[in-house]
């Protein structure tokens, strides 16, 4: 029987590796859906034989389903970062973890209702899903732990074995399974009664899966993939990448920002200019407003369309961020109107806005001709305490510039010390 065991075991590794990766092989033909669906509907099976069905061999007792089902998913889930990215790899973590906790939750308000059997002599049981159901939302969240980390393990493994894949694999997924299997077993012993011959068995068994899969996945890669043409990304950003770290990261980045140009907008002018005009008054500490015109912008967007003046105002932009400083920040108002805050004093805002000023007209065109700009300044004082004074002290200035012929620094006088 032990034999017959062993051989059914091995058949089950075979025809799910081999189903799996036939799959997956036909990704470009029929789409990576197939593979994760299928990747899907055997975790449920996998998650019900692990609460119920146990076979005995001489070294333990353990279930196929946390052997062969769940060895050979982390398996299937490092293929597919291995082949395709951490982008992609992630998708079908998060979808098993949320489908999982969506099937328990589901279940227990039916659990509500009052069934009606549809016949006399049968009735529904649903009894299974008390065993199951708290195995399943355990079982999916050490999953989410061992994705990650069997991806991980892997590239870091990459800085000793590059050239061996095989040991890569055989480390990593033996790595992983073994801590999996004390987090399996603990609950499990503790709830169910399990006893020590089902960590033992249950250990021995997924060592030898991990090896059998990792086998199967390095034979698959060498004789039906293309070779590695690239090498794998940093561990920081790799994590960041299957975390979605990095959309987060991105949407705070882009959260206040113009969708245009990239500054910050005119909510975060609002905000941040009231709060550095507080700051300087109270502290008594240079402030300085430059505001930015690109000239004849009107009639660029009628004689060439706005396409042609978005174009302007993204390398007017562009040049902004490259000339300020790292305490400088930059703002778009509205239309063709931008702004620059700086903590600077009066002689040193305006040497600022000069060099702006000709920044822009010597290093920016389009179709030919040159973009120029007005700057108008304005400073806190002891008369200018307030954003809207700020703002309309840099504003008359810019007028002056307008009124003197564009491209210029507005005239303004020097506060007094």
């Amino acid at each position: 029987m032990t034999i017959v065991n062993c051989l059914l075991l091995l058949m089950q590794s075979l025809l799910y590796f081999g189903v799996m990766a036939a799959l997956f092989r036909l990704r470009d033909r029929v789409g990576l859906g197939l593979f994760i669906c299928a990747l899907g509907v055997m975790h449920f099976l996998e998650n019900y034989l692990a609460s119920v069905f146990y076979i005995a061999l001489p070294f333990g007792v353990f279930s196929p389903g946390s052997t062969v089902l769940f060895s050979g998913k982390l398996v299937m889930l490092l293929l597919l970062y291995i082949k395709e990215d951490a982008a992609t790899v992630r998708q079908p973590i998060y979808g098993l973890l949320i489908g999982n906790l969506l099937l328990v939750t589901m279940i227990m308000i039916l659990r509500q209702h009052e069934i009606v059997p549809p016949r006399i002599d049968t009735a529904p049981d649903i009894s299974f899903i008390d065993q199951v159901g708290w195995l399943m939302v355990w079982g999916t969240l050490l999953l989410f732990i061992d994705s990650f980390a069997i991806i991980m393990l892997y590239e870091r493994l990459g800085a000793w074995f590059r050239g061996a894949t095989v040991t890569r694999l055989i480390i990593s997924a033996c790595a992983v399974l073994t801590f999996d299997q004390i987090g399996f077993i603990i609950p499990l012993h503790f709830l169910a009664g399990a006893d020590m011959s089902v960590f033992v068995g249950g250990w021995v068994a997924k060592m030898g899966a991990a090896v059998v899969f990792s086998i199967l996945l390095a034979t698959y890669l060498r004789r039906f993939e293309p070779p590695f043409l690239v090498e794998g990304m940093p561990l920081n950003d790799l994590f960041n990448t299957l975390t979605y770290r990095e959309r987060y990261e991105d949407l705070v980045r882009r959260s206040g920002h113009d969708s245009l140009t990239g500054l910050l907008h005119r909510g975060r002018f609002e905000e941040m200019g009231r709060r550095a005009v507080t700051t300087a008054v109270r502290d008594r500490t240079p402030l300085a407003l430059l505001v930015i015109d690109v000239d004849n912008f009107k009639g660029i967007n009628d004689r060439r369309g706005h396409v042609a003046g978005d174009k302007v105002l993204c390398l007017v932009a562009a040049r902004l961020r490259n000339l300020v400083g790292p305490t400088d920040y930059v703002f778009r108002l509205g239309g063709d109107e931008l702004a620059v805050l700086t903590p600077q004093k009066f002689e040193a805002a305006r040497h600022l806005a000069e060099r702006i000023r000709h920044d822009i007209e010597q290093g920016t065109r389009h179709d030919a001709d040159p973009v120029t700009v007005s700057i108008g300044i304005g400073t806190v004082t002891q008369e200018v305490t307030t954003l809207p004074d700020l703002y309309m002290a840099a504003d008359s200035s810019l007028y002056s510039a307008k009124s003197g012929g564009r491209n210029r620094v507005g005239a303004a006088m020097e506060p007094a010390e």
